[in-house]
């Protein structure tokens, strides 16, 4: 039997097969709404219908912040999203993210028809991209004179950084002749060498925002030689004004935080490194000044006069050791001489004579060491201490000294 997948394995592979799907990630669908639902979480549960068939869609109350018009049973609508698998129930729906009324269907026509046109021109390539300054000082900003967005710009740029100059082209943002507005405020911004350059407005309806999808605005932004932040509406809202600038901001308000640096951080930054660096100096003056005590030391140690001084010492430890040694071997032979001389004195006849001895001498001088070796008459001669005496043998006797 070939293996069995449980209903849970096969749900999760079809919806990985949806999620791989570029087209099913990001697709309007059109139809009439049927089933319409609020529920209590603020989702919206509906259907979408048309004469051959019917589609399941869920707005989750994280979308609808976009959603202008209550949604009612019978509208003709267009639905932005993805579809994707509700594994538990094992049907696929459509999550809305964007839903208009049918009428702004043709709207929606030809900004996917522009972006697609432009795309394949390159206008949207990253290599076109310049980037943002870190550090701008003057910053242009096209909108319109009075409004929510400007005011939301100034206030942070003043919170953030009250040394930036901004300047404002007052564009006309809406209706008839707003594109050409927005042009000429781009232009003209161009021109006085800013750092960077805002365009945008606050929120609206598609039609409101539609000045910020025609082409001649792409292109003026795509020529512009100052890098340029789109702004336009709220988070959900894009325009092809946001995929042809140098970066895209949710909002004007966020378009200040990206365009201004925050003065304080950048002063509490320039106060870090400035401790890091005396730090480090000093350190590294610590560690030089070290450094040239040890190479004087060496260098003392390596000169002639400690040299000097030093072979001076070696031989003055030399001498003493020799003088010692000299020492030591002079008193040991005057030890071995005076035990040579006592043995001496103990083996000398001198010294025998002093305690009463003599030394007793034939007629051929040789001493005589036994009776037995003269004769009656021989002459003896005597010697003592002061002097010798001469005798007459007349008579011997011998003595067993072994009997006693």
């Amino acid at each position: 039997m070939r293996q069995a997948y449980t209903v849970t394995e096969v749900n999760l592979y079809i919806k990985n097969m949806f999620l791989k799907d570029p087209y099913l990630n990001s697709i309007y669908v059109k139809g009439e709404v049927s089933n319409c639902k609020y529920h209590t979480s603020g989702h919206i549960y509906f259907t979408l219908k048309d004469a051959q068939g019917q589609l399941a869609c869920v707005m989750f109350a994280g979308q609808r912040k976009g959603l202008t018009f209550r949604l009612e049973e019978g509208q003709s609508v267009i639905v932005f999203g993805s579809i994707s698998v509700y594994e538990r129930d094992g049907k696929y729906q459509l999550y809305a993210s964007q839903i208009v009324l049918d009428g702004l269907g043709v709207l929606y026509e030809r900004f996917e028809k522009l972006k697609k046109d432009l795309e394949a021109e390159g206008l949207f390539d990253k290599s076109h991209k310049k980037p943002i300054p870190p550090y701008p000082k003057r910053i242009g900003i096209v909108t319109a004179a009075t409004g929510a967005a400007i005011q939301d710009i100034c206030n942070i740029a003043r919170r953030r950084n009250p040394y930036v100059q901004l300047i404002l082209y007052p564009a006309q943002v809406q209706g008839e002749g707003a594109a050409e507005s927005v042009v000429r405020g781009i232009k003209v911004l161009d021109k006085l060498n800013l750092d960077v350059i805002i365009v945008g407005r606050g929120g609206g309806s598609i039609e409101d925002l539609w000045a910020f999808n025609e082409e001649i605005v792409a292109r003026a932004i795509y020529a512009c030689n100052t890098p340029v932040i789109s702004a336009v509406g709220h988070e959900t809202d894009v325009t092809i004004a946001d995929f042809v600038a140098d970066l895209r901001a949710p909002t004007p308000s966020a378009a200040a935080e990206l365009a201004v640096n925050d003065y304080m951080a950048f002063a509490n930054l320039l106060q870090d490194y400035k401790r890091r660096l005396y730090k480090g100096v000093m350190h590294n003056v610590t560690y030089q000044k070290s450094r040239l005590r040890e190479l004087k030391l060496r260098l003392y140690y390596a000169s002639p006069s400690y040299q000097i001084k030093q072979k001076r010492q070696q031989l003055m430890d030399m001498e003493q050791r020799i003088s010692g040694c000299m020492d030591r071997k002079l008193k040991d032979a005057r030890h071995k001489l005076e035990i040579y001389i006592t043995k001496l004195e103990g083996l000398s006849p001198l010294t025998k004579l002093k305690k009463g001895y003599a030394m007793v001498r034939g007629a051929d001088g040789k001493p005589v060491q036994s009776v037995g070796n003269v004769k009656k008459d021989d002459l003896l001669t005597i010697t003592l201490i002061d002097g010798d005496i001469v005798s007459r043998v007349e008579d011997k006797k011998e003595i067993n000294r072994e009997g006693n």
